[in-house]
């Protein structure tokens, strides 16, 4: 059975990507463009996740999480709020809401699937755990996000540009080498000259 993804969004873009990406990994994907007909599918769609944008028009996308996460119904129900990348993510807000993690757009599709892949399944574990009931699992499963532990945030980050190659070595010059031993040597000669001609002189000396 396909797990079943609500995507709530008024981009045509992001809906098209978000479709893209979630349906090459098998998911049943239900595209809405506003907040009030989020909360009607999310009713009669029973979605294992809701993902909304937080700007959607007429009901916000907080509010839509909000209202999904107060059913008693909706405890195996997993909630992700988007928001384009320099658009404001009131992560406060988030939590307070009952929102389960978060996305920037474009989505990237490993960053997307690696969330999606993990609520989805921590949502069906949840299922198996009370199959008697959700009553049940909404006391004993759901539990109220800290104000002070918001939601996951995942921002796409550019790549780290590899690092540059080392300069090469140049070539060693033997002309070079040689000159720099003569010159060595030719400074060095005067000395051995005096040092040695004193010494001659000294035996000399002690010989007479």
């Amino acid at each position: 059975m396909k797990r079943r993804i609500l995507l709530a969004d008024d981009s045509p873009h992001a809906q098209r990507m978000g479709e893209r990406i979630l349906r090459e990994e098998g998911y049943e994907v239900v595209s809405v463009t506003d907040g009030e007909t989020a909360l009607l599918r999310a009713r009669d769609f029973d979605p294992d996740l809701v993902i909304a944008d937080v700007s959607l028009p007429g009901i916000s996308g907080y509010d839509v999480c909000k209202e999904i996460k107060s059913k008693p119904d909706a405890a195996f129900t997993k909630v992700i709020l988007t928001a384009g990348l320099l658009e404001h993510f009131d992560a406060e807000r988030a939590a307070q809401a009952g929102c389960d993690g978060s996305l920037r757009k474009p989505f990237e599709a490993s960053v997307m699937l690696e969330l999606v892949n993990s609520l989805v399944e921590a949502g069906a574990v949840a299922r198996q755990m009370f199959p008697k009931g959700r009553d049940e699992a909404a006391r004993v499963v759901r539990v109220e996000p800290a104000e002070s532990s918001p939601p996951r945030l995942f921002i796409p980050m550019p790549e780290r540009a590899p690092e540059p190659p080392p300069p090469p070595q140049p070539a060693v010059d033997p002309g070079l080498v040689r000159a720099a031993v003569t010159m060595a040597v030719e400074a060095a000669v005067p000395g051995l000259i005096d040092e040695i001609t004193s010494r001659v002189l000294d035996t000399l000396a002690k010989d007479r």
